[in-house]
């Protein structure tokens, strides 16, 4: 019996079933003329409905094209037979969930649906990016101050306000980076979390725009943070960096030709994250509390 497999609109491999059960999810609608598919002896994966003939499916509609090269890798459990490698222009629901499986291309697609990334999923990058992108910063300024210290003769606190300069410029620069930076165009938080920073029509921002928009969110945090809150109330969910920038939040596959594999929930890592730093403030509360009523039955 010949067994099948499928990549289902979350990029997995679902299978092996035989093909009459792929038939009936077709005829049920559960996938579609385009879902790329898998069996022993094909030399890659391949659209359904290239297929049709040897499963018998119903006539794929007209508008359709199945010239597309295969662009997947066989299962990990048959790749004795599989492909090497998918071509130049692949993706595969089975690679690590790296910038590397985005659709990258100079052009973006428009006409497709576009996610915005909500408020929480925002916050939950930015608790990554604290740390992914403060703690490198802290180190090379930290290094920075040790060699001035050295060249002088002393750690002079003269030394402080230039430190603190130096290490707003070089995150701002990190965050530059990051997001101009077409391939990924999105700091690590982002990455982490599933979305990405656009032009509103879809393209990379460039770097001076990204090293602006650093200061724009600086600027957001200072007022109170309702620069930052103003991304959970704005049609496009944008905050105030985002509104004197002109960019969106967005999900990493909105503009690609995937548009179908954006999610609109939240995520399991930032559902993590966020339940990690809410312990950690109860966690500080608690103590906090505790501290206070320590001290207040000390006798001083």
């Amino acid at each position: 019996m010949t067994e099948w497999y499928y990549a289902d609109r979350q990029r997995r491999q679902i299978g092996p079933q035989t093909g009459q059960a792929l038939v009936q999810r077709y005829r049920t609608g559960e996938i579609d003329a385009a879902t790329l598919v898998w069996r022993e002896g094909l030399p890659a994966w391949q659209p359904l409905g290239s297929l049709r003939a040897e499963l018998g499916l119903d006539e794929a509609p007209a508008t359709l094209d199945f010239r597309v090269e295969p662009v997947l890798a066989a299962p990990a459990a048959a790749s004795a037979t599989g492909p090497a490698a998918a071509t130049a222009h692949s993706y595969s629901p089975y690679a690590a969930p790296t910038t590397a499986a985005v659709d990258v291309d100079a052009d973006p697609v428009q006409g497709g649906e576009v996610v915005y990334a909500g408020f929480w999923k925002r916050v939950a990058a930015s608790f990554i990016d604290a740390f992914a992108i403060g703690i490198p910063v802290a180190i090379v300024m930290a290094i920075v101050a040790a060699v001035f210290g050295s060249l002088v003769g002393r750690v002079d606190s003269a030394f402080d306000p230039v430190e603190m300069i130096g290490s707003y410029l070089l995150s701002a620069a990190a965050f530059g980076w990051f997001h101009s930076n077409a391939s990924m165009k999105a700091t690590p938080g982002k990455l982490a979390i599933g979305i990405k920073v656009v032009r509103p029509d879809g393209s990379t921002i460039s770097f001076l725009r990204g090293f602006a928009r650093y200061w724009g969110y600086m600027l957001s945090t200072l007022i109170l943070g309702i620069g930052l809150l103003m991304a959970a109330f704005t049609e496009r969910k944008q905050a105030l960096h985002d509104l004197l920038c002109d960019t969106l939040v967005v999900d990493k596959w909105a503009f690609t030709e995937r548009p179908e594999w954006q999610r609109r929930e939240l995520g399991t890592v930032a559902t993590v994250i966020l339940v990690l730093w809410g312990l950690l403030l109860v966690g500080m509360i608690v103590v906090g509390v505790a501290m206070i009523g320590l001290l207040s039955t000390m006798k001083w």
